[in-house]
């Protein structure tokens, strides 16, 4: 807890101690009534004065009808009626319920606290061959840092010199550790567990990854949801209602039989009953623990209203590149022809493209993995055909359809993917096809959106209708748009949301920040790193994972679920305790429970939206 909710908590011990030994006096003994006002007017004070100031202070700014008034005019009420030990009852039980609640809020933030502790406290710069410890915020674009074993990465940079691997748990919620050499890409908030490393410094703080994570899940709370929006418009008018109608339950009644007493009696147990704070409490409770729980998951909700819409999914709309695949070249097949085996096809092939700094030379030779003899052949690299090799009287060539054509080789068809055809001497050897390789979770993904009721899948994209349909087969999407440009992708997302329900578009964050925008939810996949994904998503997927959109997807509906239970809970229990509190059934005991005991139990359900994140 802290230093003030330890406070209160020793004022209400202190006050429930002497509040019973002032019950005990006053049941045993006779004392007139300034007596045993004096008796209990004293732990109430104890207690309760915080709450006497600050509806005073609320009614001074003409802020009159909240929990605090009702609860001061009730209990005051309570001794002039001199129902002296329920007034102090029911100030020492809100105030318990004020400081569970408190407790319960500051446990719901840790889970997005937590995030804090990724925030790098310096930095390590080597500034003219010295190392000097500054603040993240004070280093520049460029500058070389040092990272110890042990150690924060303070800002997004390349690594230089040294080997390591880093601990990314914090920004992508994934918890297995990444090998990292130099002129790989390290991100601030990460911590070096490996050896040391010395990095440049490819942004400023401001810039950092970890910084623009900070804002995002700092600012997510200032989005409200319908359900938010509908509490706090209940609230303003709710509670001057019961207000009025305690008043008239004090006069009416009173005019007819004259029992003024009785009836006030009521009208101050309809008080206490009355107050929202359950509500009030817990649902936005409830959004913050499930925005909370998403963000352990690596899932970053930017607000509680897109909570509300991912809970409510009926059509995922995904691109293809860096989303479904990884966006990167890999072979995915060896086709030898005219007696060539796969060994030798590969080998051909790599003689030509070692001497390429193209990506598929680059996927070829990393399938080959073996090294390959220097020589001194005549290397010609043809932009849009391929690679033309001589040496001595050998001709060797590799490249698409187009270059062995000009050289009189037929070809056979064009498979799916990009083909690499090898040909020495006019003698076709065989074709390499080279993907884009489906990530592992994919297809698993898309079966578990399907579970989930997500009526339909769709993958939008600029490849080729052979390439989609291949990726669409692999991974289980029935609806396939292939060859579309950025600004297609937006006509085909409109014609998705004029179908109605809640549409989300999933893609890379970068040249699809026109369709994130349109969507009704925009998800960014792999959003660390990438302005276009933090500024045009409504929700990134810091683990570059499509499966943590079916976690995001739970969280929200469990969150979305434990909302409807506290609201009709809350409503329920303290619309039954009205009616018996006006007939008189109910007491001021069963009064505090339909006020703090239903704000607990609220509050205790909304809480179970933070330890889902744990499962």
């Amino acid at each position: 807890m802290t230093k003030k909710q330890k406070k209160i908590l020793i004022r209400i011990i202190v006050a429930t101690l002497v509040g019973v030994a002032s019950y005990i006096t006053y049941r045993l003994t006779e004392l007139p009534i300034w007596a045993e006002i004096l008796l209990f007017v004293a732990p109430y004070l104890v207690v309760g004065y915080d709450v006497i100031l600050s509806a005073g202070k609320n009614i001074i700014h003409g802020q009159i009808f909240n929990e605090k008034f009702l609860m001061v005019v009730a209990t005051v009420g309570a001794f002039v009626i001199r129902e002296y030990p329920e007034a102090m009852a029911v100030m020492i039980l809100y105030q318990a319920g004020e400081l569970f609640q408190s407790i319960a809020v500051g446990k719901s933030r840790k889970s997005i606290s937590s995030l804090m502790d990724m925030r790098p406290d310096s930095a390590t710069v080597l500034r003219n061959g010295e190392e000097i410890v500054l603040s993240p915020e004070e280093v520049e674009r460029g500058e070389l840092l040092l990272v110890r074993p042990g150690e924060k990465i303070p800002l997004d940079g390349v690594i230089v010199e040294g080997e390591t691997t880093v601990n990314q748990a914090a920004l992508t919620g994934e918890s297995l550790p990444v090998d990292k050499a130099p002129g790989e890409n390290v991100l601030s908030g990460s911590i070096n567990i490996g050896g040391l490393i010395k990095v440049r410094a490819e942004s400023v703080y401001t810039e950092s990854t970890v910084s623009k994570i900070l804002a995002l899940v700092e600012n997510s709370t200032e989005k409200k949801a319908k359900a938010e929006n509908f509490i706090t418009k209940f609230a303003k008018y709710y509670t001057p209602a019961v207000v009025f109608a305690a008043v008239l339950l004090a006069v009416i009644p009173s005019l007819i039989d004259k029992q003024w007493s009785q009836w006030i009696y009521r009208a101050l147990m309809f008080l206490v009953v009355s107050c929202p704070c359950a509500l009030v409490i817990s649902v936005p409770l409830s959004f913050f623990g499930g925005i909370g729980g998403a963000s352990k998951k690596g899932v970053l909700v930017k607000g509680a209203n897109y909570i509300e819409m991912l809970a409510k999914t009926s059509t995922v709309i995904l691109d293809k590149t860096g989303t479904v695949t990884k966006g990167n070249f890999a072979v995915s097949g060896v086709y030898p022809e005219n007696g060539v085996t796969e060994e030798t096809l590969l080998y051909k092939a790599v003689l030509c493209e070692k001497h390429s700094s193209h990506p598929i030379a680059k996927s070829v030779l990393s399938y080959y993995n073996k090294p390959v003899p220097e020589d001194d052949a005549s290397v010609q690299e043809r932009a849009g055909y391929g690679i033309e090799r001589k040496e001595k009287e050998s001709i060797l060539l590799a490249g698409n359809a187009l270059l062995l054509q000009e050289h009189g080789i037929s070809v056979p068809s064009s498979s799916v993917g990009t083909t690499v055809y090898v040909a020495e001497n006019g003698v076709y050897l065989g074709k390499i096809v080279i993907s884009d390789e489906i990530k592992p979770d994919s297809a698993a993904a898309v079966r578990e959106l399907k579970e989930l009721g997500v009526k339909r899948v769709v993958m939008l994209t600029g490849d080729s209708e052979k390439t989609a349909s291949s990726v669409a087969e692999g991974v289980g999407i029935d609806e396939v748009k292939a060859g579309l440009l950025p600004d297609q992708k937006v006509l085909e997302t409109e014609k998705i949301l004029a179908t109605g329900g809640t549409t989300l578009f999933v893609g890379d964050g970068i040249n699809d920040a026109p369709v994130l925008t349109r969507a009704d939810v925009g998800v960014a996949m792999g959003g660390i790193g990438s302005d276009a994904a933090v500024e045009a998503a409504d929700v990134v997927l810091m683990n570059d994972n499509l499966s943590s959109l079916c976690e995001g997807i739970k969280i929200s509906r469990k969150t979305m679920r434990i909302v409807r239970e506290n609201v009709v809970f809350a409503l329920g229990v303290k619309l039954v305790l009205l009616v018996l509190s006006a007939v008189g059934i109910a007491n001021m005991w069963l009064a505090v429970f339909g006020d703090v005991g239903v704000a607990v139990l609220a509050i205790l359900n909304a809480m179970r939206a933070l330890r889902f994140s744990k499962k």
